[in-house]
């Protein structure tokens, strides 16, 4: 018997070993750093360099995303990194955005204000950078994205230099201005955000749940000048829903890139709250099993969409085939030109869009399914990889005269964009975690919502 125990052992450790091997290789796979190239030049040539603005989609032009330009402010030091610009060339367009960003208004102006306290609207006119338009909000969590690239550019340009200091002074002064406990008609929760006109964005409702806020609350909590109290992080994993499906145990998730976005600048591996450490796992791990249920949903394809497959998945918060309902193969099916496509308990629209950056976001959680996926995409569904990378979705569902192979996007997101980068060199080398780490505002707001272990042991 202990002859076969130790035969099982040894098959697998030898398994267990090949894996770790083959994520190794994987790591150093020409295809990343392809990958990674095209969609930097997304952030550096579609940006506007005498500003910073980043757009929101391109070719279509309409506004700027301050989600966007968080991404491309942390898209530059990966850049400068792969020697794809110079460090001074990084330097000197994140110095122009950060100076642009602090000297545009705050005010309580319905038009003519970039933000307030600290805050900015979600889309910003390009001539003006200031609000887009009337029913565009002073967005809590935007500003939480475009925070964590201007952190980022704080902790990644260290070097004793003017333009350098300039960068980190900037920084600081950007993320000490913003008043997260402003945004908390009903504390401790944060809400979505506000509107001069009308006021709070609704006074029932703030981020309450598991979705894309985590960031937002550990900014809010690490603030050195207006921080909110440390109980709305207690408050906020108490609405958690674990599920069980696909043989995965998770919380519940209505859109995958809720699993991936503060993951991008955190780096959740070993370090836990009271919520998961309770089920033995972190939150890293949460996001692996996330990405493996979204693949296997999209495996069993219950509404019976065309193309979906073990390489052929990926749905999330993405563009889609133009807005209507269409009737293919006898069945009517609602499409959304954009919008949330997931498979939740709660929530559950799948119009049979992939988006490859459901794939791309979880890159280092779970190469071994993500990377076959993207080069799949890449080398099956024409006119999906171009000048800058992964245009944002397809659809193979949509069959018309006019898509007689199924709809291709025509746009790259920037907010989608992000994501791919990010995750790839995380994957690669873990250059924007480590950056993180070495920020106090970012170790700060860990440590107040209560987590511990792995690389926060030992941090003051």
């Amino acid at each position: 018997m202990r002859k076969y125990i130790l035969i099982i052992v040894v098959v697998l450790c030898s398994f267990t070993s090949s894996i770790s091997q083959t994520k190794k290789n994987a790591a150093f796979d020409p295809f990343l750093d392809t990958l990674e190239h095209r969609t930097f030049k997304y952030f550096w040539e579609c940006v506007d360099s005498k500003t910073g603005l980043s757009p929101d989609r391109h070719p279509t032009k309409a506004f700027s995303s301050i989600t966007a330009i968080g991404y491309s402010l942390t898209a530059y030091g990966i850049g400068a990194e792969r020697n794809y610009i110079t460090r001074e060339q990084a330097a000197d367009r994140v110095k122009t955005t950060l100076k642009y960003l602090w000297n545009l208004p705050q005010g309580t102006s319905s038009m003519n204000d970039a933000g307030y306290r600290g805050f900015y609207y979600h889309f910003l006119k390009y001539e003006t950078g200031t609000r887009f338009a009337p029913d565009v909000d002073l967005s809590s969590i935007d500003t939480a994205w475009l925070m964590l690239g201007i952190l980022f550019a704080q902790s990644y340009f260290d070097r004793n230099n003017d333009v350098e200091k300039e960068i980190r002074s900037l920084a600081d002064s950007l993320y000490r201005r913003v008043e997260w406990n402003w945004m908390q008609p009903r504390p401790p929760l944060v809400t979505m955000g506000w509107y001069p006109e009308k006021g709070y964005h609704n006074l029932d409702y703030g981020w309450n749940g598991f979705d894309e806020a985590s960031a937002l609350y550990f900014l809010a909590i690490g603030s050195p000048t207006h921080a909110i109290d440390p109980a709305a992080w207690k408050e906020y994993p108490e609405r958690f829903q674990w599920v069980k499906k696909y043989g995965y145990e998770y919380i519940d998730f209505d859109v995958l890139f809720w699993n991936q976005f503060t993951e991008c600048w955190y780096d959740m591996r070993g370090i836990q709250d009271k919520c998961v450490k309770e089920k033995g796992v972190d939150y890293f791990e949460n996001a692996r099993r996330a990405t493996y249920a979204n693949r296997a949903y999209c495996i069993e394809n219950p509404k019976k969409n065309k193309g979906y497959s073990d390489l052929f998945w990926g749905i999330s918060a993405s563009d889609g085939p133009p807005d209507g309902k269409k009737v293919i193969d006898g069945v009517e099916i609602q499409f959304i030109s954009y919008g949330a496509r997931g498979c939740s308990k709660n929530y559950w629209f799948d119009d049979g869009t992939i988006t490859p950056y459901a794939a791309g976001g979880s890159l280092p959680m779970a190469p071994e399914i993500c990377l076959p996926t993207l080069k799949a995409i890449r080398e099956q569904i024409p006119g999906m990889w171009t000048e800058y990378g992964f245009k944002d979705a397809f659809n193979r569902t949509y069959i018309t005269e006019e898509t007689p192979h199924g709809w291709v996007d025509k746009d790259y997101l920037g907010l989608d964009q992000g994501p791919i980068i990010i995750m790839a060199e995380n994957y690669r080398n873990g250059l924007v975690w480590e950056t993180m780490k070495k920020n106090p505002y970012i170790v700060k707001g860990l440590q107040r919502a209560g987590f511990t272990g792995g690389w926060l042991d030992g941090k003051k």
